[in-house]
């Protein structure tokens, strides 16, 4: 009778031993688990910041600012905008031009100064924003088909002179973004507007202007001169 129930305790102590045991090792497994997923995170959280500083280096490379060397000569046209020359033509423009007009065609890649400048001084007497697709600026027929704003400049330089802007968005240029209004006075080399990201700028000058640079060539917006008064 004494025999009755023997081992129980024991068996009961080990299973309190097995229990206690498996909860320790699952502790201990969450645990490691724990501070795997603490160190990818922490890994992660270094990549994303290494990342971010990236773009925050890159955005602020883009968006720089400098301060055109703006030629005094009075007979002088300066390029509105920072880029390379790939079109040099002469087409008609009715809105600002009222007609035929010498054109000149600046594409700005992603590591060109996107800020854009007045090619001669005078009064903003237009400015009209067109919707439309954002087809690839490298494409010279986009400013046919893409968002757009047109800018038109009385000049105070030569009596009767008619200077037309157009701002084109890009594939990546989603925004142009105008700092002038109409009636606002405006300076040779002043800051007018930003394009963000690739896109392209068309000059329109009167066919009495005589081009100064040729296809190919780089020019600095509000510097460069591109054509003079004929």
């Amino acid at each position: 009778m004494y025999a009755k129930h023997a081992g129980k305790a024991s068996k009961a102590a080990q299973k309190l031993v097995l229990w206690s045991f498996l909860a320790l090792v699952a502790i201990t497994a969450g645990g490691l688990l724990a501070m795997i997923l603490g160190s990818l995170v922490a890994s992660l959280a270094l990549l994303f910041f290494v990342v971010w500083l990236l773009f925050a280096r890159f955005t602020l490379y883009f968006f720089r600012d400098p301060n055109p060397d703006v030629p005094k000569a009075p007979d002088a046209i300066v390029s509105p905008a920072h880029g390379k020359v790939d079109l040099i033509d002469e087409p008609t423009e009715p809105e600002v031009m009222g007609g035929a007009c010498r054109r000149i065609s600046i594409f700005l890649s992603v590591i060109d100064v996107h800020v854009q400048n007045a090619p001669v001084a005078g009064r903003i007497a237009f400015l009209k924003h067109t919707s439309g697709q954002f087809l690839n600026a490298m494409k010279t027929e986009c400013a046919a088909q893409n968002e757009n704003v047109l800018l038109g400049i009385e000049s105070s330089e030569q009596a009767g002179e008619k200077i037309g802007v157009r701002l084109i968005a890009g594939l990546l240029a989603r925004r142009i973004v105008p700092w002038v209004a109409v009636d606002d006075l405006v300076e040779r080399g002043e800051r007018t507007s930003l394009i963000q990201f690739g896109s392209r700028c068309d000059l329109y000058l009167p066919l009495s202007a005589k081009i100064q640079i040729k296809l190919g060539d780089r020019v600095k917006g509000g510097q460069t001169i591109v054509a003079l008064r004929g």
